[in-house]
């Protein structure tokens, strides 16, 4: 039995992206330079949408999409917002010419399903992470990595912030790279969380890293040995007895601090430094899978669908909903503020 309350899949009134895709969503992302929505899907497309606002109304209007052979598990930008790179389970990433109008091209192979991937424009190289037990890193113009990085298990989750990587893999391996050195683990961390690691979002600057469980938790880890006594890690995305995963950590652009959205259909805002949460939205009826914020984080975009953590036998196509909302978020929701009676300057 879920816990769900009554089938409202928007009980925040966000707005409702139009033509969602026709399966659950795995991936949402927005270019860096514009308001072009990205979102990979199970039904193997690649679809986008130009975000209008108006003050705070806001209209989605469907522009091009792409499709892969089989279900597409991960999407990302190009630092231009010229391209966008998507990969999963047909075992290659896809480069799309987006703004040019041009075909999509394969630019990565692995030997399973990519999982991940990140753009380094520092590096120029597009980094996919997948569950062949690898990294690789690749310059587009070329048919072979430059670089391929073994890892100890399948990789689940990857976050960059040059020179800082972050790979969260099974097992509950956490391995950092310092990227002027990629060939090379810099620390190889076991989670801080007890339960096998959704997602991983690395610090803004750089100084640690967010990981998330499927245990309703939230790790926060500093690199620095020095900082060791500021890691903690809190609850959330529960409800009484009822535990669900963290399935997406997004920092906000602009105040650094950042959300959570999990298989509970809920989202929050969270300020890390001062240990409080910010804001906690409405759940909605069905688990949130992946969320993004725009390029100015005034924007927060987030999916609800099924998340199809309990398999096929938990799956009813005829009350399943895919779809996209977007949240203005105010400021109150996203910029931190001193704890009540802290003292000393921020």
């Amino acid at each position: 039995m879920s816990t769900f309350g009554a089938a409202n899949t928007n009980p925040n009134k966000s707005y409702e992206v139009s033509q969602p895709p026709s399966d659950s969503i795995s991936s949402l992302c927005f270019s860096p330079k514009a308001n072009f929505l990205i979102a990979s899907s199970w039904d193997s497309q690649v679809r986008c949408w130009e975000i209008s606002r108006n003050g705070t109304a806001l209209n989605s209007t469907p522009k091009a999409s792409i499709s892969h052979d089989q279900p597409v598990l991960c999407s990302t930008w190009k630092d231009d917002g010229t391209t966008v790179f998507s990969g999963g389970c047909d075992k290659q990433v896809k480069m799309w010419p987006l703004l040019s109008g041009g075909q999509p091209v394969t630019v990565a192979m692995h030997d399973a399903p990519i999982k991940d991937i990140a753009w380094i424009p520092e590096m120029n190289l597009l980094a996919t992470g997948s569950w062949d037990k690898t990294i690789k890193y690749w310059d587009t113009r070329q048919p072979n990595p430059v670089h391929t990085q073994q890892l100890p298990d399948r990789c689940y989750s990857m976050t960059v912030r040059h020179p800082l990587m972050v790979v969260g893999t099974a097992d509950r391996n956490l391995i950092v790279f310092n990227l002027q050195n990629p060939q090379t683990e810099y620390k190889r961390i076991v989670s801080p969380l007890k339960y096998q690691t959704r997602c991983v979002a690395a610090f803004p600057d750089q100084q640690g890293f967010l990981v998330g469980s499927i245990e309703g938790r939230v790790g926060v880890h500093h690199l620095d040995d020095a900082q060791q006594s500021k890691n903690f890690t809190f609850k959330c995305h529960r409800e009484n007895n009822e535990i669900y995963s963290v399935n997406s950590l997004n920092f906000h652009p602009v105040h650094h601090t950042f959300a959570t959205a999990g298989s509970d259909g809920a989202f929050n805002f969270w300020d890390k430094d001062s240990k409080q949460r910010l804001k906690a939205m409405q759940r909605c009826s069905q688990p949130i899978p992946c969320s993004a914020f725009n390029n100015d984080g005034s924007i927060y975009a987030y999916a609800v669908c099924y998340d199809w953590s309990k398999g096929a036998e938990n799956h009813n196509p005829t009350t399943a909903k895919n779809c996209i909302y977007l949240h203005l978020p105010q400021e109150s929701e996203v910029k931190g503020k001193p704890r009540a009676g802290a003292t000393g300057r921020r």
